[in-house]
């Protein structure tokens, strides 16, 4: 883990707008290069929303595990770097029609969006 998260900031980060929530995504995980999601020894956790295949990506390990629970207990937060994410992830996840659910918060509250879309606002961050 490249940063320390603060009880403070992470319980005022998960209290914001879905919107200020993919933007505090965008900004941490261009300031630290990791994006954050679950999985276990099957492979990366996704779930359905409106029929959609998803994958929910968080800007820390801590709201990942916070996620671990119930039918996911068994899993945990595993990283992908942003330079392999936007070098491999983003292609593949168009391929596989997955979206993503960025940085939900405990209300299963979030984003969905297109894989193309997280990279170009990445990739315009980064600049």
């Amino acid at each position: 883990m490249s940063y320390t998260l603060s009880q403070k900031e992470h319980q005022a980060s998960l209290k914001l707008s879905n919107h200020q929530r993919y933007q505090y995504f965008i900004d941490k995980v261009v300031a630290h290069g990791e994006i954050w999601s679950l999985a276990n020894d099957e492979g990366w956790v996704t779930l359905t929303s409106e029929g959609d295949n998803c994958l929910p990506v968080w800007p820390h390990a801590d709201y990942a595990a916070e996620w671990a629970t119930g039918e996911w207990e068994d899993c945990a937060p595993k990283v992908v770097p942003l330079d392999v994410w936007l070098e491999r992830w983003t292609a593949g996840l168009t391929a596989d029609e997955t979206y993503l659910v960025v940085f939900p918060n405990l209300k299963e509250e979030a984003l969905l969006v297109e894989p193309n879309e997280l990279d170009e606002a990445l990739r315009e961050a980064m600049e």
